[in-house]
């Protein structure tokens, strides 16, 4: 192995791993070293990804704040909507204020969150500002509906990129977390309670049409936001209890073609009575499979207790890997 690279594994991976070793002994196995450059190589792929997401989050948010909303003098919500108000107002240029405005939330993601969530959105948002301060996008159009949806979908997705990258590119979420801990409402509760308060300032300063335009904008910021987080594909988790459980793992594998759990329960009671011990089959389907799985649980047993629950998102498995069979 390259000296380098053994070097690097070594002060990347096995130090903090093996803090418990004798001091002076830095002797690592083959296959110490071997474990360590797989870990290395894991964790060099996701910062290059992270760093390849968040690059086309601040890309596609400049070109929405550009190209769209500051050229008609529309507003979002959160931090960006303050900065792009204040700018509006006052005429400071959205870079330097996109930059002030964020500083207390990258201080306060750093004592709530994490360092790493922190230095990531630092870096996210301080790009961010030098982007729009030195790149600039051309306006497309002067449509105003056309203005508010497609300026807050290119918003929403560079907030979604960056999300997926690890980082926020608005500080509103890094507040929101705060306040409800020390609230105790809901992070939704909290959002909606600031853009509120946003959303009128925008009203009284600019003009009620504005601001409900803003408001488009913000709608549909939110729904992209949500896409690119949650991705394309939607998931639900299903557990099936049944007599005839071992039938239906089998359809669930051979027919579906998907993997399942089957875990044993305890005696319950239900429309028969007290019921014996029972295997739990659960398994995780995409929502195009879900109404063939309800249909081939109906063939094997139309009384078998069958709960959902929507699955943000699935790694590893089968789910991912085989293809939908209709």
């Amino acid at each position: 192995m390259n000296s380098f690279l053994k070097k690097l594994i070594i002060e990347r991976v096995l130090k903090h791993k093996n803090r418990h070793k004798v001091l002076g002994e830095t002797k690592y196995t083959r296959f110490e070293l071997a474990k360590g450059f797989r870990e290395l190589k894991i964790e060099t792929i996701r910062y290059l990804k992270d760093f390849i997401l968040i690059s086309l989050g601040i890309a596609s948010a400049a070109f929405g704040l550009e190209s769209f909303l500051m050229p008609n003098s529309f507003i979002d919500g959160g931090a960006t909507g303050i900065s792009l108000l204040i700018s509006e107002l006052s005429g400071v240029p959205l870079w330097m204020l996109i930059l002030i405005i964020n500083i207390p939330f990258i201080i306060l993601a750093y004592n709530i969150i994490g360092k790493i969530f922190a230095l990531k959105t630092a870096l996210a948002i301080g790009l961010l500002s030098v982007c729009i301060a030195t790149i600039h996008f051309q306006e497309v159009t002067h449509d105003k509906l056309l203005v508010a949806v497609f300026g807050g979908f290119f918003l929403g997705a560079g907030i979604g990129l960056s999300v997926r990258g690890g980082a926020v590119i608005d500080g509103t979420e890094v507040l929101a977390i705060f306040l409800s801990r020390k609230l105790g409402t809901t992070l939704g509760d909290i959002i909606i309670g600031i853009n509120i308060i946003i959303f009128s300032a925008a009203a009284y300063f600019l003009s009620v049409e504005a601001a409900l335009y803003s408001m488009i904008t913000y709608l549909v910021a939110s729904k992209t936001l949500d896409f690119f987080i949650e991705g394309i594909e939607e998931y639900t988790g299903v557990t099936i209890i049944s007599p005839h459980s071992e039938d239906i793992r089998q359809m669930i594998v051979e027919t579906m073609g998907r993997g399942v759990t089957v875990y044993s329960g305890k005696r319950g009671f239900g429309r028969g009575g007290e019921s014996k011990e029972r295997d739990i089959v659960y398994t995780v389907i995409t929502r195009l499979e879900l109404n063939k799985l309800k249909t081939e649980i109906e063939k094997i047993d139309p009384n078998s207790f069958v709960v959902m629950s929507s699955v943000k998102d699935t790694k590893g498995g089968m789910i991912k890997k085989r293809p939908l069979e209709h």
